[in-house]
């Protein structure tokens, strides 16, 4: 691929930049440190902010009196690239192949910030300035929650002052449809573990004398749901705010069909709570969903054991009015009042981000809405998203201002799975939708 912009951001995938694992805490800083290179480069002020983990990078024009003030986030970390093995190629080798390219963080959510900077570039090599007052805050740590975002928004709130903020971190219904998110599920987890003997018993010998955790575990698993998907968990549905008319018309007019979900998950057949369609499900409705479990041998073949402990990963995408400690607190009642007897339950409780809603048919929502028309010739459609970013509810608290969502990614990008890849056509199209933002805020 000769088109020099394209060349950068296969630099930029290289790094291992995954902000979970400790041994690469200097992979994170060195991909900071690229990126605060990049944006020093365009004649940016840019500055590199130490957190308790990885840093924030910061870039920014010349704000002047009069011009509205736009911030752009993202994040530069990504997810680990496990299981490597089913990767068809090396995910931090960046490949185009099919004009497409694939690598860890393409979609997520590198190559979508890389084409709003290369927007920005391409207007200041043209105009010698922006239209507006901008300011970048790229982060390293949204992979794990962000948990150290909100404190330095706190402490750089003047640096941050803004109008609006625009993100690229989520997903376009189908290739070349234009998609405004505006708004995204919570999240909630926890760590289920029950134990039963000391240790690991003959399964003949002590086989049915005393409970067997991965049993127990299944019991408690099985009790969360009904037998149609619906959470069977005792007030977990009470503060669910309900869907809009307009939403429903508006979603059921989407090109999204049920076929193109099958060919997206692989899965069979779908399934999920009855009496809402598929896309009413994964964007309004909350879910408890397993994401991991064991216990147990685990290896080839057949060791008889009776274990001594069992464990299962939980999280609830959580959707507008609900409350993540709230709904943990209904989860983990319920879970106490099955337990059965003979093993003992401790429950660890894990990230929380907040479920966030915004009204696209007003102020900078028709103007997202018409810069994304200018990029690709069709009117855009508003959307929900199933995903989380659990900074949004921030953003809106401290700094005041709501954040529009303006994705990128396909359908079948792969994002925190193996073989993730983001088309080239995209990445143009990110280039244009920012010079086209930037013009639509500035004259709007």
């Amino acid at each position: 691929m000769s088109d020099p912009h394209i060349e950068e951001l296969l630099d930029f995938l290289r790094f291992k930049s995954v902000s979970t694992d400790p041994a690469r805490a200097d992979e994170v800083k060195s991909c900071a440190d690229w990126l605060c290179r990049k944006f020093l480069s365009l004649g940016l002020t840019a500055e590199i902010h130490p957190t308790a983990r990885h840093p924030v990078v910061t870039a920014r024009n010349e704000h002047r009196p009069g011009r509205r003030t736009v911030l752009i986030y993202g994040h530069y970390d990504v997810q680990p690239e496990d299981p490597v093995e089913e990767w068809t190629r090396p995910p931090f080798e960046p490949e185009i192949v099919d004009g497409r390219i694939y690598a860890r963080g393409a979609t997520d959510n590198k190559g979508q910030i890389f084409a709003h900077i290369v927007g920005v570039e391409q207007t200041l090599a043209e105009a010698g300035e922006l239209p507006v007052n901008l300011t970048f805050l790229i982060e390293g740590e949204e992979e794990i929650g962000s948990p150290n975002l909100a404190p330095f928004l706190e402490e750089h709130r003047d640096l941050l002052t803004c109008d609006v903020i625009a993100v690229s971190d989520t997903g376009m219904v189908a290739p070349g449809v234009p998609t405004m998110t505006y708004g995204t599920r919570g999240v909630a987890g926890m760590e289920v573990t029950v134990d039963g003997p000391s240790s690991d018993l003959h399964s003949g010998i002590f086989g049915g004398a005393v409970a067997n955790p991965i049993a127990a575990l299944s019991r408690l698993l099985t009790s969360l749901h009904d037998g149609d998907g619906r959470v069977a968990v005792e007030g977990f549905y009470d503060e669910v705010a309900p869907l809009r008319d307009w939403e429903r018309e508006e979603w059921a007019a989407l090109p999204l069909t049920e076929a193109d979900w099958l060919r997206n998950t692989g899965a069979p057949a779908l399934f999920g709570e009855a009496g809402y369609s598929t896309v009413e499900r994964v964007w309004a409705r909350p879910t408890l969903e397993f994401n991991g479990i064991g216990g147990g041998f685990q290896g080839v073949g057949t060791k008889t054991v009776l274990p001594r402990r069992a464990f299962a990963k939980i999280t609830c995408r959580l959707v507008p009015d609900q409350k993540a400690d709230a709904v943990l607190d209904l989860v983990e009642r319920h879970l106490r009042q099955q337990c059965p007897a003979g093993v003992t339950m401790t429950i660890e409780r894990g990230h929380a981000g907040a479920a966030y809603l915004m009204d696209p048919r007003e102020g900078f929502g028709i103007a997202a809405q018409q810069s994304l028309e200018k990029t690709f010739g069709r009117k855009a459609v508003l959307t929900r998203e199933g995903g989380t970013l659990p900074i949004l509810e921030s953003f809106r608290e401290i700094l005041g201002v709501d954040t529009l969502l303006l994705g990128l990614a396909l359908p079948d990008c792969h994002a925190h799975a193996p073989d993730e890849n983001f088309p080239v056509e995209n990445v143009l199209a990110g280039i244009r939708l920012n010079r086209a933002l930037l013009a639509e805020f500035a004259a709007d």
